[in-house]
């Protein structure tokens, strides 16, 4: 193969994993995983009638409920 080639592929590389690299300790500092089993529990504490009540809505009414909870 061509050297430049090769010296551009290793740049390229070197960039994308310092990249990840990056962004592996944002996520570190700002504690995206401190808490892995978050949503796992939170599952096993719905209640039967909640479950029940979110299977009969419409996925109208999802959408518009999940939009007012983000603001």
């Amino acid at each position: 193969m061509n050297t430049e080639i090769i010296a551009i592929m290793l740049g390229v590389s070197i960039v994308l994993g310092l990249f990840g690299l990056l962004a592996f300790i944002w996520g570190l500092k700002n504690g995206q995983f401190d808490d892995a089993n978050k949503m796992m529990q939170g599952v096993l504490f719905d209640s039967v009638e909640d479950l029940n009540l979110a299977a009969k809505k419409s996925p109208k009414e999802k959408k518009s409920k999940h939009s007012t909870k983000e603001r």
